[in-house]
C-alpha cells in the first residue's frame, strides 16, 4: 500500500533489491523489533525512523501524526465539526465570548457570558481539565447531539440546552472594514480552502462603501495554500501577468499566471509584512512588487520559498517534503539560508534579526549583488535569497511593548482582567453605546480595571522597574483592553480597527494612500 501511495504521489521508481537502502531498513526494523533485549513499540519505533530521516533535510519537511494531521489541517479546511462557539477559559471555567452567527449553539439560545459547566453530565468546571480535552468532548461528527449545562448571569439554576453538532466555519480573513473614506482595509490571517472566496466577499462589502485603495495586511500570516495565494494575486493583476512559478530537482517549471477576470485591477494597493510573513503570503507580496502594481510596507519577510508535497501514509499520518522551489515573477527564490540537518539556528532567526538591529534599522539588512533582480515594469531593484524587502521599511518599535507589559500578557493577567471586565459590563455597554463608531469615540478603559491588572502582577511579584516603565506600559495596555473589548462586543474587525490605528505600518500604509508622509 505505501509502495502504492508513493508510486501515485511522486511517479518514482522503488528498487527494492537486495542491495538497496530501503531493503537495509526494513531489515534493520525487522530485526529491532523481533530481536532486541527489551520490547520496543513497532508503531513508535518506525515513527522515530521517519523523523529521524526527514530532520537530516530542510527545515520545512516533516512528518505529523494522524492527530497532528487533523490539527494542521484544520485551519486550513475552513470548516470542522462542533457545537459553534468561541470561548475563552476563565477561573477554570468555559466563557462564551461570541456564538457563531446561525451555529449550533446560537439556534438553541446560548448566549455571550454563557459559562458551560457540564458536557453530558461531565463536569468541565472546577476541574482543571485541559483545554484539549474540553475540545474534545465538545467537539464530534455533525449531526450528533450533545447536552450542555449551562450557568447564566441572574439564573439561580442550571440551564440545559441540546445542542447538535454542525459543520463550523473556520474564517482565515481577520478583519474587513473602511479605514480612511476610501480606503478599505483587509486582513488575511492564513491561505486556506476558503480563503478567496472570502476575499472576494471582502472586496464587494467594501467596493459598496466606497473604497477605491485597499490595504492587505499578511502581517503574520504563515501562509497555507500555494492555489489560495495564487487566487487573491489574480484578483489583482492583468491577464498572462506570471504569479509565482515552481521548480524542483525532479519537478519541471510550472508558471501560475494572472486569468484577468481579477475583481480589483485598478485601486491602489499597499501589502502590509513583517517577520514572520511567510510562504504563500510572500508569494501574494511577491507578485504585487515584482509585477509593480502595489507598494510594500513593513519589514523583511520571513523567507520560506519552499514548496511541500503531502504524501498520505495508510494510518492517516503525513510527511510534508520539499519538492521544489517557488520563484517571483521577477525570478526571486526568496528562502532564506539553512543548513540541511540544523534546524536551530533556522528557528532562531527572527531573534537574531532582532540581536543584528534588522527589525529597527533598514541599514542592518544587507543583501548580496548576486541575488539582485528587477520589477518587471518599472525595473526597480529588489533581492532575492531571504524573504522579501519591502519599499518602505517601518521599523519595530520596541519602546510601546515594555517588558513588563510583555510579563502581565504571558501570564494571562491582561486577558483575564478583560474576560471578567466583559462578564460583568455585556449589558451596560451594549445599552450604553449602541454602534461601534460611538465606542470607538466615547469608550475609555476604567482605571479600575487597570487598576486590577497591576494589583494581580503584582500579587505574582511582576513589577515596572520604575515609574516610568509603568507610565510607558498605560497608554498601550488601555489601547489593547479598549480593543479587546470590543472584539467581545462585536468582532476581530472591530479589534483591529482599535488596534491598527497604534500600529506604525498601518498608519505608513494609510498616509502613503492619503499622499502623505504616514506619520
Amino acid at each position: 500500500m505505501l509502495l502504492s501511495i508513493v508510486e501515485a504521489t511522486a511517479q518514482i521508481h522503488v528498487d527494492m533489491g537486495n542491495e538497496s537502502p530501503l531493503r537495509k531498513l526494513q531489515i534493520a526494523e525487522v530485526a529491532i523489533t523481533n530481536l532486541y533485549v527489551d520490547s520496543v513499540d513497532e508503531k513508535k519505533l518506525v515513527e522515530d525512523g521517519i523523523r529521524g530521516m526527514i530532520e537530516k533535510l530542510d527545515p520545512h519537511s516533516s512528518y505529523s501524526t494522524p492527530k497532528e494531521v487533523k490539527a494542521l489541517n484544520e485551519p486550513l479546511a475552513g470548516n470542522f465539526d462542533g457545537i459553534g462557539v468561541q470561548f475563552n477559559m476563565m477561573e477554570d471555567t468555559l466563557l462564551v465570548i461570541q456564538p457563531v452567527t446561525g451555529g449550533p449553539s446560537e439556534k438553541v439560545g446560548i448566549l455571550a457570558g454563557d459559562r458551560i459547566v457540564t458536557v453530558n453530565d461531565t463536569s468541565i468546571a472546577g476541574v482543571k481539565m485541559a483545554r484539549d480535552e474540553i475540545m474534545r468532548r465538545l467537539r464530534g461528527p455533525k449531526g450528533t447531539k450533545v447536552r450542555l449545562g449551562v450557568v447564566r448571569r441572574g439564573i439561580s439554576d442550571t440551564l440545559t440546552f441540546n445542542v447538535v453538532r454542525d459543520k463550523i466555519p473556520v474564517k482565515s480573513v481577520d478583519a474587513v472594514y473602511m479605514i480612511r473614506p476610501g480606503i478599505g482595509y483587509i486582513r488575511i490571517g492564513n491561505f486556506g480552502a476558503t480563503t478567496h472566496n472570502e476575499f472576494v466577499d471582502a472586496l464587494e462589502n467594501l467596493k459598496k462603501n466606497g473604497m477605491k485603495d485597499l490595504i492587505l495586511d499578511l502581517q503574520e500570516n504563515g501562509g497555507g495554500y500555494l492555489q489560495a495565494a495564487v487566487n487573491i494575486s489574480n484578483e489583482f493583476l492583468p491577464a498572462d501577468d506570471l504569479i509565482v512559478y515552481t521548480k524542483g530537482r525532479r519537478t519541471p517549471r510550472f508558471d501560475y499566471k494572472a486569468q484577468g477576470n481579477g475583481k480589483f485591477r485598478d485601486g491602489r494597493i499597499v501589502v502590509l509584512i513583517d517577520e514572520y510573513t511567510a510562504s504563500a503570503a510572500e508569494i501574494v507580496t511577491g507578485a504585487i512588487q515584482d509585477q509593480d502594481r502595489g507598494e510594500v510596507v513593513g519589514r523583511r519577510s520571513f523567507g520560506k520559498g519552499l514548496v511541500q508535497r503531502p504524501i498520505d501514509l495508510p494510518d492517516g499520518s503525513m510527511i510534508r517534503l520539499t519538492v521544489a522551489h517557488y520563484y517571483t515573477p521577477a525570478g526571486r527564490c526568496i528562502q532564506k539560508p539553512y543548513v540541511k540537518g540544523e534546524g536551530k539556528d533556522y528557528a532562531m532567526d527572527v531573534m537574531n534579526r532582532l540581536k543584528h538591529g534588522e527589525l529597527t534599522n533598514a541599514d542592518s539588512i544587507h543583501f548580496a549583488d548576486s541575488l539582485k533582480c528587477y520589477t518587471l515594469r518599472k525595473h526597480r531593484v529588489v533581492y532575492g535569497g531571504g524573504g522579501i524587502m519591502p519599499d518602505y521599511f517601518v521599523p519595530l518599535d520596541t519602546t510601546k511593548y515594555t517588558k513588563f507589559h510583555r510579563q502581565i500578557s504571558a501570564k494571562g493577567i491582561l486577558i483575564n482582567a478583560n474576560l471578567r471586565y466583559i462578564d460583568e459590563n455585556r449589558k451596560k455597554l451594549k445599552r450604553e453605546y449602541k454602534t461601534f463608531d460611538d465606542f470607538k469615540k466615547r469608550f475609555e478603559v476604567p482605571k479600575a480595571v487597570t487598576d486590577s491588572i497591576f494589583a494581580e502582577a503584582r500579587r505574582q511579584k511582576i513589577e515596572p522597574k520604575d515609574d516610568a516603565e509603568l507610565e510607558q506600559t498605560l497608554p498601550y495596555l488601555q489601547m489593547q483592553l479598549k480593543g479587546l473589548v470590543a472584539r467581545d462586543l462585536w468582532d476581530m474587525s472591530e479589534y483591529f480597527a482599535i488596534v491598527n490605528e497604534y500600529s506604525d505600518i498601518v498608519r505608513k500604509a494609510v498616509g502613503l494612500l492619503e499622499n502623505t508622509e504616514g506619520n
